[in-house]
């Protein structure tokens, strides 16, 4: 056994390629040996800002010599299929065997390919893994044909096993594969040979590069931590800019810096983001005032002067940065306060938000309609609704927002307090834009939720009125995350609306036909279908609803509650409440954990596939006339009595959503049904009697069938 290191030492790889080239590596490497016969106990692939490396623990020396038969043509065949034969092997004639068949006499062919040694494997993988890496972008420099993300100086690839450490001998476009690498940029320039992998971490850790990215995260956090500490301030944690912060540098110093005191009356916010996206600094803020106060920027080499000098000429950018965010900001206030936060959005009439959709106004006094209609719905005053609907994409013509669009709704907020706006309006300015993701927090002020709800069913349905859908693994308009965050909204409110309408009658505001559902007259109407409960909607809403089903089915699959009690559900009527369809979903997968369920289900299948075959068999519907007085058993004669109790109890439990409680009614049933099948013949010969028996199973259908479409349930 050996161990292989190998590194690809190169100018500066951006920070965010390198998880991923290390990814790479590893896999293309490794698959590739293993491919070609060896086999190995450990790999770990490593990365700083000029070099990938991969460690790979007991490697084999040598593949395995492989021994394989193949079977020909029959002795007697014609000439040309013995000579098809003997090429495909590489074999002569007086190579392949004679042995005996079934069928006679047949050639075979018994080739064997001897195991090679492993530097040999090592150096054709390396340089097919080299030349074919998966850059996101690349480049060629010089007179060479190679492509790398910068230009690749050196190749480090040695074996190390018990005889001592060999080189494995490659040339990728005149770099030669060799023994040594090279120490820090600045503080330890100059190459220097390495003997394994463990040498080569010693002696690299010696030569100021820290080779573990977690590693040089973990120095940065400590080091970040304990200087704001010290001045009695806080870091600000953002897993991001760490990550990208360590792919940045190999020897990290951290250096603490303080604000200008001219900036410090900037919202916080503006002065993380702008310290983030132009400098990479971490922010520092005072716990006791919440204001960032300070930074942290990360130097790569230690200095005499204990980093003054860098942190002097990073001052002076920032001061340059923090001045444009000064004045945007300033310049914005201007306007709010003389114009209001309605003067600051009038230009979005000139922003076209989509080319088939009209301008960011035009659709923004559709939100504000739609705001104003889900208002009570919600609990929030349709006036508030309205008027944050009107000024909550206002920012989106701010010049800050304009420099920082990650900012867009959260300068809004400050804008609209600026203004003298209630505060339910500043906050819908910030929150209407949630949930942005599975994971992010849903608001819960009624103002908020009144215009998110809107301005997320505005983009679906003028999306689909349009008809640009979400297809494959392509959703250009985040369409998906726009449902999935309708979803979230209505069921963390427990919102109680039929979405069909809604959506149906807002298809009329989007492209400005009218519609029956609308009760409009005149223009262009579209065409109604009815719906599961009867109403006609808008063919495009129905389109949408099923959309909508899709994405809760993905949102209720992660929280334990299979598809097939979904689609049970869904098939009721009433499936566009949501929250309604989750109460029954909840309430029917809890049921059908229990005994009770699951032998209930497997009894109403039971009798649902004996009423369809006499049903099929017979050409008409047993669905009434069951009468007690026709039993002949006792079994039959309390299947009477435990339907009647049943169906006395699940219609109200229904109707008052007392779903568990219906679910019980419902799982008394169990018992009677068994000893019912148990005892009772239901083809008898006796047609009134097997009438009678075939409507009492229709019974069972139509009560099970009241509470969930039982037949979707699977198993």
């Amino acid at each position: 056994m050996a161990d292989l290191l190998i590194e690809l030492f190169s100018e500066e790889i951006p920070a965010r390629m390198q998880k991923k080239a290390r990814e790479d590596l590893k896999k293309l490497v490794t698959d590739g040996l293993v491919e070609a016969g060896l086999h190995y106990a450990h790999a770990e692939a490593l990365s700083t800002p000029r070099r990938l490396c991969l460690a790979i623990e007991g490697l084999s020396l040598e593949s395995p010599t492989l021994r394989e038969e193949r079977k020909g043509p029959a002795t007697s065949a014609p000439e040309k299929a013995i000579e098809g034969f003997m090429r495909s092997t590489g074999l002569t004639l007086e190579q392949l065997e004679v042995r005996d068949d079934k069928k006679g006499q047949v050639y075979f062919a018994v080739v064997e390919k001897p195991g090679r040694a492993a530097p040999e494997i090592v150096a054709e993988v390396l340089e097919k893994t080299i030349r074919n890496f998966p850059w996101p972008k690349s480049m060629r420099w010089g007179a060479g044909s190679l492509r790398w993300v910068r230009p690749l100086h050196s190749i480090l690839c040695i074996l190390t096993s018990e005889a001592g450490a060999e080189v494995v001998p490659l040339d990728v476009d005149g770099i030669v594969s060799g023994n040594t690498t090279e120490g820090h940029r600045f503080m330890a320039p100059g190459r220097f040979a390495v003997s394994s992998f463990d040498d080569y971490a010693a002696k690299l850790k010696a030569a100021k590069v820290v080779l573990d990215s977690a590693e040089r995260e973990e120095m940065i956090w400590h080091e970040a931590k304990t200087l704001a500490f010290a001045r009695g301030l806080e870091l600000v944690e953002d897993a991001g800019l760490l990550a990208e912060v360590a792919g940045l540098v190999e020897w990290p110093v951290a250096l603490l810096g303080d604000i200008a005191d001219e900036f410090l009356a900037l919202p916080p916010e503006v002065l993380q983001t702008s310290m983030k996206e132009h400098q990479k600094f971490f922010s520092v803020k005072n716990p006791k005032t919440g204001r960032i106060e300070g930074f942290v920027t990360v130097a790569n080499r230690e200095t005499a002067d204990h980093g003054a000098t860098i942190l002097k000429g990073n001052l002076k950018v920032l001061s340059a940065r923090l001045s444009d965010a000064k004045f945007f900001w300033e310049h914005d206030l201007r306007i709010v306060k003389t114009e209001g936060l309605e003067g600051m959005g009038a230009g979005l009439a000139n922003v076209t938000f989509h080319n088939k959709l009209g301008s960011q106004a035009a659709r923004i006094e559709r939100i504000e309609a739609l705001a104003r209609e889900i208002a009570p719905l919600v609990g929030a005053s349709p006036d508030l609704a309205a008027e944050a609907a009107r000024v909550a994409k206002a920012d989106l013509r701010s010049a800050m927002v304009g420099e920082f669009p990650e900012l867009q709704g959260l300068m809004g907020s400050y804008y609209a307090r600026a203004a003298g706006l209630p505060e339910a309006v500043a906050v819908a300015c910030k929150g209407h834009y949630s949930p942005l993701g599975p994971s992010d927090e849903v608001p819960s002020e009624p103002v908020t939720v009144a215009v998110a709800l809107a301005d997320k069913i505005d983009t679906l349905t003028g999306f689909w009125a349009i008809d640009e859908k979400p297809t494959g693994s392509k959703d250009p308009f985040a369409l998906r995350r726009a449902a999935l965050g309708v979803i979230r909204l209505v069921l963390s409110q427990q919102f109680r609306a039929n979405l069909g309408p809604l959506l149906s009658e807002h298809f009329v505001s989007v492209d400005g036909s009218r519609n029956e559902a609308a009760g409009g007259l005149g223009g262009t109407y579209t065409l109604l279908v009815p719906d599961a409960s009867g109403r006609k909607l808008d063919v495009r809403a129905l389109d949408l609803l099923s959309f909508f089903h899709d994405r809760l089915k993905v949102h209720l699959r992660d929280e334990g509650i299979r598809h097939d009690v979904i689609d049970a559900v869904l098939a009721m009527p009433g499936s566009d409440d949501l929250t309604l369809v989750v109460k029954r979903a909840e309430a029917l997968s809890a049921f059908l954990k229990t005994e009770d369920g699951g032998n209930l289900i497997q009894g109403f299948k039971r009798a649902n596939n004996i009423l369809s075959q006499a049903e099929a068999k017979d050409g008409v519907e047993y669905s009434f006339g069951a009468d007690a007085k026709f039993a002949e058993s006792d079994e039959e004669r309390a299947l009477f009595a435990a339907l009647d109790a049943a169906e006395a109890a699940i219609g109200p439990a229904m109707q008052a959503e007392e779903f568990g409680a219906a679910m019980g009614a419902m799982a008394a049933l169990r018992a009677p049904i068994d000893a019912f099948f148990e005892a009772v013949q239901i083809n008898s010969d006796n047609e009134i009697v097997r009438r009678n028996r075939l409507n009492l199973l229709s019974r069972i259908r139509q009560i099970c069938l009241s509470v969930a479409d039982l037949t979707r349930i699977e198993g």
